[in-house]
């Protein structure tokens, strides 16, 4: 039997379906990431079609039955539409990442309302503040990390527990952690992280303002997260939506 069930969620994408409707995936906040159906969607008098579009923040009301694969979405409202991510190609390169990376490593139907909410908050964050966009995204990437199981440890050296970190060269184990300059000689497979980059990367882990850096350092902080993300997930092969972009 069908339940009626009503949620707010994200537009990841959508395809075509049959003549007239799309299939569409969702990271909503009750189910995590679910599919459903929009049907007569594609028809330029749908209301319900034009609501149900790629990044928009939406409220829906679904048809829902566990032993169904696609749900059936009987309605639509808008909450946002994130417009001044879509007139900057900055801002829509990072927020394509965000949706990238919930669509490709978010389990089915797993829900986690501090996800969902925090990819809210970051999309919200790309549209209206007037931080570099690459930051913003970095506070998403080490966040969706954490959430995933996967958090960087940067708290001290993994293997001799020394807590003072600061303004000293360091290098990061993908097994073990971070290792401060006395411990990193002794693992060799290990990448070099710089006071700045270190520094960096406790800022948006802490959810810190950023003050002034190198500009090249957020894009090696995405870098290296993308680096450990593969060495713990190894089907993932990078995100192309940054990619596609240079």
């Amino acid at each position: 039997m069908s339940e009626i069930i009503t949620t707010e969620a994200i537009v990841l994408s959508k395809i075509k379906y049959g003549d007239t409707s799309k299939i569409t995936t969702l990271y909503t906040e009750e189910f995590g990431k679910i599919s459903a159906i929009v049907k007569g969607g594609r028809n330029s008098k749908s209301k319900i079609g034009a609501v149900v579009d790629p990044m928009n923040h939406i409220q829906i009301v679904l048809y829902k039955k566990d032993t169904r694969e696609v749900q059936i979405i009987s309605s639509a409202e808008l909450l946002n539409h994130f417009r001044k991510l879509r007139e900057n190609l900055e801002k829509l390169e990072y927020s394509q990442a965000i949706l990238e990376l919930l669509k490709k490593l978010t389990a089915e139907h797993e829900s986690n309302h501090r996800l969902f909410k925090g990819s809210v908050r970051i999309l919200t964050l790309l549209d209206t503040s007037n931080e570099i966009p690459i930051v913003t995204f970095g506070r998403f990437f080490i966040f969706f990390l954490s959430e995933l199981g996967y958090e960087i440890q940067l708290d001290k050296c993994a293997f001799c527990g020394k807590t003072t970190l600061e303004n000293i060269e360091l290098s990061y184990n993908f097994e073990i952690g971070m290792l401060c300059n006395d411990c990193r000689k002794n693992h060799l497979e290990s990448i070099s992280i710089s006071s700045e980059l270190f520094k960096y990367m406790d800022c948006l882990k802490t959810n810190k303002r950023i003050e002034s850096l190198d500009s090249r350092v957020p894009e090696k902080a995405v870098v290296f997260m993308e680096r450990y993300l593969k060495f713990h997930i190894p089907d993932f092969s990078g995100i192309k939506s940054i990619q596609l972009f240079k």
